[in-house]
């Protein structure tokens, strides 16, 4: 059974036990992906996740998931208040999320493409980076039995397929 699977659509709408959110530091839910699970999960997935902040980036902290069908929020800190991000960032913000989903007891964990959106960080750079730590990651580590890549976007679809199937190439 392949542990990681690319998805096409929202992932607010991800029926799995965390979705992870592309964060800043302070945890404050404004704009893109992080506005989007507000919206649809409700103001107190925002006010758990302040109230935790802030904290140094690179790392994620997890809350309720109120209305949504995941059980908890992980919220990934890839950016600070100056929504800049780069490949370290992202690469710590995976990894933390990861420790994050092991230590709630995440079974199937969603990430988004992360500093990609109010990041802007490049698609292919970001796929890359997420898909080389979470290969990483569940080498060591047999909990987490799931991980889906879920992309809003379908270039971003397309890109994180080409990214994907290359680490696996590697891999046998």
């Amino acid at each position: 059974m392949n542990k990681v699977e690319l998805k096409k659509g929202d992932i607010t709408r991800m029926e799995v036990d965390a979705i992870v959110n592309a964060a800043n530091n302070y945890l404050f839910m404004g704009a893109g992906l992080a506005g989007a699970i507000k919206r649809a999960g409700g103001q107190e997935i925002e006010e758990e996740a302040v109230a935790k902040g802030p904290v140094p980036v690179g790392h994620a902290v997890a809350t309720g998931a109120g209305k949504l069908k995941a059980r908890y929020v992980i919220h990934a800190a890839v950016m600070g208040t100056d929504l800049v991000t780069d490949a370290e960032k992202i690469r710590m913000a995976t990894r933390e999320s990861l420790k994050c989903a092991r230590d709630l007891g995440v079974k199937t964990l969603a990430f988004p493409a992360l500093g990609t959106g109010v990041g802007g960080f490049s698609f292919e750079d970001c796929a890359r980076i997420m898909i080389e730590e979470i290969f990483n990651f569940l080498k060591q580590d047999r909990g987490i039995e799931k991980v889906f890549l879920v992309l809003f976007d379908e270039a971003a679809y397309y890109i994180f397929r080409e990214q994907l199937a290359l680490v696996e190439r590697k891999l046998i």
